[in-house]
């Protein structure tokens, strides 16, 4: 009797060495069918050997997860940190889909933040809100353990009114695993992962995510942080470059007053103060002309002021546009009429081509000065004796003016500033002309504000056409 009980010791003395090294971390330890005919001792290799792969199987999936945690850490943006979850988490936890939402306004909203999916559709929308009160996940985040719907059709036949739920089926998606997010005991928001498949999830899944549940959601924070960092510098970053550009037009501005209104000015007061003194007797003749200097000289300060208010209150948007229907053919017989006028001098004829008559919705005051604009300025910059064609047409959605002229044309390079503010071109005016500079800058604005394009269409050399769109009425003369 004596052998059989040593060699149970000597057993028993193996197994608990083998506990040992299952105690140290060693779980890749043979263990050995016993000899001894005690059923025990079997029983009790058999249950360390079951512990033995039990435990190197949770050793691999720690590995696992920190390895995936450790890669999405890696990532600063949440967006990125959220592309790693959806790229690795496959190997712990299966899905189609993955959505990420974030607790706002104190905890009380919950808001659609980021998806991916590789179905097809997606419904669930990032922007979608819904209030935390009274729903189920607001039970999720008390407890804050994770759920699992094995059947997510069934669950909407229970509660027909969660749209969320409605939304994703619609997406094709048929079981979901619900995780909260809670970083330092505050709660940040939630993790879905989902699948096409009914009965996907498992307490197993549960217990994979809840060991890396809190890391997972401090990296998840750490990105929102960050990101929230980078749009607030984005958003100062376009601040500043406004107020560089409102610096600018400032300064430009100071220029164009010192420079454009002096000249004016000093030229007002020079005549008067010749008309004014009595010992410097001229020629009616000579008086007459100085008088129509001066008059000339205020024309164009008055039009200079009104064009720099005009482009303040349009920037600010204090002026509003008062569209009605007006009809087009009227409108641009009077404009030509009185552009004519000012084009006799040069001997420049206005043409003007009207295939159809029609009515446009806008503000006939505002568009009188878009046209104005674009016909004084081909008056403008077009040689004597040159011919303006003005022409109007019209497709299924847009009217389109145009004004063409056979002037120096515009250069690639100053095409790009055409339209800003107080710029000055190297094309000048053939009749010695006064310009603010400011004229196309309102007229853009202008078109803007109705919905429609302006925009010039030019070959250096061979004149331009500045043309600009406005949306056609569904009736005529609605």
């Amino acid at each position: 009797m004596t052998a059989p009980i040593e060699q149970s010791v000597d057993e028993i003395e193996r197994l608990v060495e083998i506990a040992e090294h299952l105690r140290d971390g060693d779980f890749a330890v043979d263990i050995p069918a016993p000899k001894s005919a005690d059923k025990r001792i079997h029983k009790l290799a058999a249950s360390l050997r079951e512990l033995a792969a039990s435990l190197a199987r949770w050793q691999r999936e720690i590995e696992t997860l920190h390895r995936i945690t450790t890669r999405i850490n890696a990532g600063l943006m949440l967006d990125e940190i959220l592309e790693g979850v959806y790229n690795d988490f496959r190997e712990v936890i299966p899905y189609e889909r993955i959505g990420f939402a974030l607790l706002e306004d104190g905890g009380k909203v919950l808001r659609a933040r980021w998806a991916r999916t590789s179905l097809p559709t997606v419904h669930l929308q990032r922007g979608y809100a819904a209030p935390m009160a009274g729903s189920s996940l607001e039970t999720i985040l008390k407890t804050g353990q994770p759920r699992i719907i094995n059947d997510l059709v069934q669950y909407l036949r229970r509660k027909p009114e969660s749209e969320s739920t409605r939304l994703i089926v619609n997406e094709g998606i048929r079981s979901s695993l619900t995780c909260p997010l809670i970083a330092n005991g505050v709660p940040v928001g939630f993790i879905f992962f989902s699948s096409a498949k009914t009965n996907t999830y498992t307490d197993e899944h549960v217990e994979r995510y809840m060991q890396i549940a809190e890391q997972l959601s401090v990296i998840v924070e750490k990105g929102n942080l960050v990101s929230q960092l980078a749009a607030q510098k984005e958003l100062l970053e376009k601040q500043n470059a406004e107020l560089r550009r409102l610096s600018a037009l400032k300064n430009n501005l100071l220029g164009m007053v010192a420079h454009d209104l002096r000249n004016p000015v000093a030229i007002i007061q020079m005549m008067t103060a010749i008309l004014r003194n009595p010992q410097l007797q001229r020629p009616s003749e000579e008086r007459q002309r100085m008088l129509d200097d001066i008059y000339r000289q205020t024309e164009h300060i008055l039009a200079m002021l009104n064009d720099l208010l005009d482009l303040s209150q349009i920037e600010s948007g204090t002026v509003t546009i008062s569209p009605e229907p007006v009809a087009i053919k009227s409108l641009l017989e009077e404009t030509v009429y009185r552009h004519q006028l000012l084009a006799n001098p040069k001997q420049t004829r206005i043409e003007l081509n009207i295939p159809t008559d029609g009515v446009v919705y806008a503000d006939p005051l505002r568009l009188r000065q878009v046209l104005d604009n674009l016909i004084s300025n081909a008056i403008k910059f077009s040689p004597p004796g040159s011919t303006i064609t003005i022409s109007v047409e019209r497709d299924e959605q847009w009217w389109k003016f145009a004004v063409t002229d056979q002037g120096p044309g515009i250069s690639p390079a100053e095409r790009n500033r055409l339209f800003e503010a107080f710029s000055r071109l190297s094309a000048r005016p053939t009749g010695g002309e006064k310009s603010t500079g400011l004229g196309l800058a309102i007229a853009r604005k202008v078109v803007q504000a109705h919905g429609g394009i302006i925009d010039v269409s030019s070959t250096p050399g061979q004149g331009a056409t500045f043309w600009f769109t406005l949306p056609a009425l569904s009736q005529e003369g609605a």
